[in-house]
């Protein structure tokens, strides 16, 4: 049997249309297959709120007119497990963690200055480093500070003493 001309053509326009419906099954399978593939990373994400760390800034409390100076963190959640404080030309002061600094502390670590007038306010830059517990986590912080005091008295019966004024960050 022999085919003719329009048998032909219809056998190649269902040979050409197998083609195309081939084609279009191999790009059906391959976006199943990349969906199938991302679909893993698809899961719940989980958001953990994380705090950031807030710095150390210290502010100082005047007692006992000048006697002393109460150090404490700016932010509640800060507390204080020790300070040293260093002064300029000095040797550096233990503070506990009640942070109270005592004006004959400074004053001992103030040797030579004696002779400075009395009744001005005076400064001197004071580097601090504190170890402080913040979220239960130990943490180590350091800064420059102005120690700002003045020397009081000194008249004939009464020797000169030290007084303290403020804490500032320098």
């Amino acid at each position: 049997m022999s085919e003719t001309e329009s048998e032909r053509a219809r056998r190649r326009w269902i040979t050409f249309g197998e083609l195309i419906a081939l084609a279009a099954l191999i790009v059906s399978g391959i976006g199943v297959w990349i969906n199938w593939k991302n679909s893993g990373d698809d899961k719940p994400t989980r958001i953990v709120e994380q705090r950031q760390s807030i710095p150390l800034t210290l502010r100082a409390q005047r007692a006992d007119d000048g006697q002393k100076l109460e150090i404490s963190p700016v932010e509640p959640s800060h507390a204080l497990e020790s300070l040293t404080i260093t002064l300029t030309g000095a040797s550096p002061i233990q503070v506990g963690s009640d942070g109270e600094l005592d004006a004959s502390d400074v004053e001992s670590a103030l040797k030579g200055h004696e002779d400075e007038p009395k009744d001005k306010t005076l400064s001197i830059r004071a580097r601090i480093d504190a170890r402080y517990v913040e979220a239960g986590k130990d943490r180590r912080s350091s800064g420059t500070y102005t120690l700002r005091y003045m020397w009081k008295g000194g008249g004939l019966f009464v020797g000169r003493s030290l007084h303290l004024v403020s804490l500032s960050r320098a």
